[in-house]
């Protein structure tokens, strides 16, 4: 299974999409495969994205949502930096605005809109978000828009 991706973050998403890996991200897809390739996937049941490695996409074929998980996925290149443009459909279908929630959840990671794991995520999610979206002053955010 090789190392496995555990940790959070939040960050800025461009209008164009691009973002930046955070390290644990960064550092974890390196070590997993070498390589500078990322799958950005749908995830099988929260309202969310579901991010690994190429490698990983076995383990996926195995599940009986395969169409969701394997269908509703796009690959992309990072660069050394950890910046990369999330595809558009993927933003489309993880409702990813103008920020990105990243929690570690073992073999993958999820990419949330922190707005929704506020709303709709388990107690420990909603913690998560909460203070990730508080550290970096989002309730000014909010009043702007």
């Amino acid at each position: 299974m090789g190392p496995l991706f555990g940790g959070n973050a939040i960050g800025a998403v461009t209008a164009a999409g691009r973002l930046r890996l955070p390290s644990f991200v960064l550092e974890t897809l390196i070590r997993r495969s070498g390589g500078r390739r990322i799958v950005f996937g749908a995830h099988e049941s929260e309202p969310c994205l579901s991010a690994y490695d190429p490698a990983w996409r076995v383990a996926l074929a195995e599940r009986p949502d395969r169409r969701r998980l394997l269908g509703f996925a796009e690959e992309a290149e990072f660069d050394s930096a950890g910046r990369v443009t999330l595809p558009s459909m993927m933003r489309w279908k993880g409702r990813i605005g103008d920020l990105a929630l990243f929690v570690g959840t073992g073999g993958a990671f999820e990419i949330w809109n922190p707005d929704i794991a506020v709303e709709a995520g388990g107690p420990d999610l909603r913690e998560m978000a909460r203070y990730r979206l508080r550290e970096i002053g989002s309730e000014e955010r909010k009043e702007r828009r």
